[in-house]
């Protein structure tokens, strides 16, 4: 296969330096074009030099970012739709990730998605767009890969979409408990290596509640036909169960580099020696139970603003963003999160079909919204 060349959005992240180990693995395959990042720029720095792109975006100073060799600063979107680019990697967090993703979808890019809240807040017209411009929406999210997997070489939807979730680090707890939660508790993932936001999100199970959203835009799948099942192990990503009652699934260990590598290759599957292969010898369960809705209200808090539609999603996501970090810098409880969610949900006048100005006129609505909520809490 000729080289695909990348631009890489949120380089510093979890997901993107995961897929820059693939890239280090597959020198072959894939060349680093360009690299955004937002805050951490001595590892920014780093990458520079190993992979000697040709662009670079900074959220801060550039000027902290030694550049070398001709390297050049550039704006995101103009990444995002640079005509040296194949596919463009969107592992940003949060609302950082709209435009870039709206604007190589613009440009008919294939783009492998990985930020949440753009397809949550702008799914409508992100996908009218794909379908205007021949753009393609290759997902990164685990559960959004096996769905994608599991639906190729069939020509019929689904009848139901079956999300799966590890179900976080607080299964087991009492709903009591939760008040007391620390930031420190609430990192501890018990399967996955993620960023610090994905990891309360699903602490939460918001992130749960934003996939099943991704799931309706991304496969044209009502809300009501998506259910979601708590599978501890998180062996089985996500399922498709079909008219004749045939379910298939795709499996793997959680390791967030499967998925990204399917997106990076597709169509091709490339062998990769340093991605972990199944142990079917000391596989002994694969168990699934439905999630606990009143212990974990975000779950329903995001599928009613999805249902809902119009600004909601990006008030949603902005409120969770913004309450994540007031969580994880300790001035709020982790049982605040849905409480203040739900009181910013409910003070929305909501715009429906709206363009990307309206969503981002509502992520800032949200924002400020949360902060007066929450002057003065401690």
């Amino acid at each position: 296969m000729a080289i695909i060349k990348l631009a890489v959005l949120g380089s510093t992240g979890s997901i993107g330096q995961q897929t820059l180990d693939i890239v280090r693995a597959l020198p072959d395959n894939f060349r680093v074009v360009a690299l955004a990042a937002g805050g951490n720029s001595r590892l920014l720095g780093q990458q520079i030099d190993e992979f000697q792109p040709e662009f670079v975006f900074f959220r801060d100073e550039i000027s902290k970012v030694p550049l070398n060799g001709g390297v050049k600063s550039l704006a995101m979107t103009d990444m995002a739709t640079h005509p040296d680019v194949d596919r463009v990697v969107v592992a940003t967090s949060g609302m950082a990730g709209l435009e870039p993703t709206l604007a190589a979808v613009r440009a008919g890019k294939k783009v492998c998605l990985a930020n949440k809240e753009a397809i949550v807040t702008a799914g409508e017209l992100i996908t009218r767009e794909a379908e205007r411009s021949g753009a393609q929406i290759l997902p990164i999210d685990s559960e959004h890969s096996a769905i994608w997997q599991c639906l190729k070489g069939e020509r019929q939807k689904p009848a139901r979409i079956l999300l799966t979730a590890s179900g976080g680090p607080f299964h087991t707890c009492q709903t009591k408990e939760l008040g007391d939660v620390t930031p420190e508790q609430a990192l501890a993932h018990p399967s996955w290596r993620m960023g610090p936001k994905v990891t309360i999100d699903s602490a939460t199970l918001m992130n749960k509640g934003l996939e099943i959203i991704e799931a309706h835009w991304l496969f044209g799948m009502p809300f009501e036909n998506i259910q979601v099942l708590v599978h501890r192990q998180s062996i089985i990503h996500s399922m498709v169960e079909f008219v004749d009652g045939s379910v298939k699934a795709q499996l793997g260990y959680p390791d967030m580099r499967l998925p990204i590598q399917y997106a990076l290759a597709y169509p091709a599957r490339l062998a990769n020696p340093e991605l972990p292969i199944m142990d079917w010898d000391n596989i002994k369960n694969l168990d699934f139970e439905p999630p606990d809705h009143a212990k974990f209200p975000c779950l329903r808090l995001a599928v009613e603003a999805g249902q809902k539609g119009g600004t909601y999603p990006a008030v949603l996501c902005a409120a969770d963003e913004e309450l994540v970090s007031l969580f994880l810098s300790k001035k709020i409880k982790f049982t605040d999160i849905p409480r203040y969610i739900e009181m910013t949900l409910t003070g929305h006048q909501a715009t429906g079909d709206p363009g990307l100005e309206d969503i981002l006129a509502a992520d800032t609505w949200a924002r400020t919204e949360v902060r007066k909520l929450t002057t003065g809490v401690k």
